[in-house]
């Protein structure tokens, strides 16, 4: 993953529990850097380390950390770094997600070596829509929950985020269904 993801992970434990919980959390997941380049890639394995050992120093279940950290990421880190980017996909929350599949393919313009998701959703309603996540990475299926409660609050917003179906031996990707009023 990217630098950035390293330093939005660092910057929300530091925001909502101060710098000394940053370090016991870098100390515990065996992190010797102390400064990652946004724009450099790193192995994914830092920031998996990172997330748990979050979950033990908080002591909050890591899905649960990893929920938290994907609403972070809309509302903090994606409107700091891809503002036009993000105002560019939709203009309301039921637009961004049937946009959203684009939203990558232009931000590996910017980021060669990205390795993102997939999304493919499909409208269910006028009122909500069915999206399916594709990844070849493991256990970011709470980070996905997070990001699209985080875009309802961008878009002031309530909604219901559900995961419907999970990523398992015979299913390649999870699904949630979205509503909103």
């Amino acid at each position: 993953m990217y630098g950035m993801v390293n330093n939005a992970v660092e910057q929300l434990i530091v925001a909502e529990h101060g710098e000394a919980c940053w370090d016991r959390v870098r100390s515990l997941a065996g992190v010797e850097d102390e400064v990652f380049v946004s724009n450099q890639s790193y192995p994914d394995k830092i920031t998996y380390d990172l997330m748990m050992a979050a979950s033990q120093v908080l002591e909050v279940p890591a899905e649960n950390i990893l929920i938290r950290f994907g609403e972070w990421w809309v509302l903090k880190t994606a409107q700091e770094g891809y503002g036009a980017l993000l105002k560019a996909t939709g203009t309301n929350l039921k637009d961004f997600l049937l946009n959203m599949p684009n939203f990558h393919t232009r931000v590996k313009m910017m980021l060669p070596d990205l390795s993102p998701p997939s999304f493919t959703c499909f409208e269910k309603s006028d009122t909500s829509v069915e999206l399916h996540y594709m990844s070849k990475r493991e256990g970011l299926a709470p980070f996905v929950k997070g990001l699209l409660s985080g875009l309802a609050q961008m878009f002031n917003t309530t909604a219901e985020v559900e995961h419907v179906a999970q990523k398992t031996c015979g299913d390649d990707h999870d699904i949630f269904l979205v509503k909103w009023s």
